[in-house]
């Protein structure tokens, strides 16, 4: 029996993580590449993602990480006290993220996943909203996971791109992943989408040519009576 390929898990994205470099695109069917920040991503947790850390820590915990990749931002989640969960489909990633001592679980954002319904705050940074290739029903899944009044934490495009797109993962020497869909969405497109999945924008900013929204899942509905 053939086993098919899954992506980020049979392609030159594990391997990335596991060596803690690149170089690595993601290739769109025209040709188009999209560079993957690995090294970044296996590094302690800096720049822009201090402003991610500072709002779990007093808007937002505890946190789930979806996608969570190598784990800079559980770890240093964990380091400012705030409880976190990483969550990524790459067996690589997760075995990264607890060697930094952060509790991580192999699975996909749309699993069973531990405590639905009540974080304080999720994660969908380095590019993960384009997790599935329909970012409306990956927003709708985040606004599940979130306990009422819980925080969404997005990173953006930083232009204002709404695009699906199929593409690969593509490793220093060409050699290509499986395909699958992807999305790449702006900060207009990101809100709207939101919206439609029931939360509500609560921020936007920029930091070191990085663009994130922040958006809100509606309080409980007030009840009124003796």
């Amino acid at each position: 029996m053939t086993v098919e390929a899954e992506p980020w898990v049979d392609d030159p994205f594990a391997e990335a993580v596991r060596a803690g470099r690149g170089p690595l695109w993601l290739r769109h069917e025209d040709g188009r590449r999209i560079p993957l920040d690995v090294e970044r991503w296996c590094a302690p947790a800096a720049g822009a993602d201090h402003g991610l850390l500072l709002r779990c820590a007093t808007l937002a915990a505890p946190v789930l990480d979806l996608g969570c990749g190598p784990g800079r931002l559980v770890a240093a989640l964990l380091g400012l006290g705030v409880p976190a969960l990483g969550v990524d489909v790459t067996g690589a990633a997760v075995a990264r993220t607890r060697g930094l001592g952060g509790p991580a679980l192999r699975r996909s954002v749309f699993d069973r996943l531990p405590a639905e319904g009540r974080w304080g705050g999720a994660l969908l940074a380095d590019g993960n909203l384009g997790i599935g290739g329909d970012p409306r029903s990956l927003l709708r899944r985040s606004a599940e996971l979130l306990a009422p009044d819980g925080l969404l934490l997005i990173e953006v495009d930083p232009s204002e791109v709404d695009e699906r797109i199929t593409v690969r993962v593509e490793g220093r020497h060409g050699e290509l992943g499986p395909p699958f869909r992807w999305a790449r969405c702006g900060a207009a497109a990101t809100a709207r989408l939101a919206t439609r999945a029931g939360l509500t924008e609560h921020e936007r900013w920029s930091s070191h040519g990085r663009r994130f929204l922040a958006c809100r899942k509606p309080p409980p509905p007030r009840r009124d009576g003796p």
